[in-house]
């Protein structure tokens, strides 16, 4: 019987071709100094092996998913749940989670729904420098 690795948590999921989801992860790494959070693409085999474990659509790369003691988040929730590991003013990006779900997610999906449009796609999924390689799950 074949065991899944444990996954470190806490892992941002993300699209791996979306030019906007890359630069916020790039963002993320800039700013979470204590190295606590861990990547994923959506697109790679602990990507898959990570929405299949939490029963997630495969095909859903509208949503942002954060995954933190188990429990998974998903867009805006989990952008701003994110804040809270970021330094600076970044942090308080947390508090905003007071905003009622509804209408965080209506900004949340009208900027997913014309990321690809706004900000472009790429051909293939990022490759993380050597510098932050260990960051992310493969």
């Amino acid at each position: 019987m074949k065991t899944s690795p444990t996954i470190i948590q806490p892992v941002i999921l993300f699209d791996g071709v979306c030019n906007f989801c890359n630069s916020t992860i790039n963002f993320v790494i800039k700013n979470d100094k204590k190295n606590e959070i861990k990547f994923a693409a959506i697109q790679s085999n602990a990507g898959k092996q990570l929405l299949a474990q939490y029963s997630l659509p495969p095909d859903d790369l509208q949503s942002f998913v954060f995954i933190e003691n188990g429990v998974v988040y998903k867009r805006s929730t989990a952008a701003f749940r994110v804040c809270k590991y970021l330094g600076g003013v970044w942090k308080l990006g947390y508090s905003l989670l007071v905003i009622p779900a509804v209408a965080r997610d209506a900004v949340y999906n009208f900027v997913a729904k014309n990321r690809y449009k706004w900000f472009g796609k790429k051909e293939k999924c990022m490759i993380p420098s050597p510098a932050v390689r260990s960051r992310f799950l493969e």
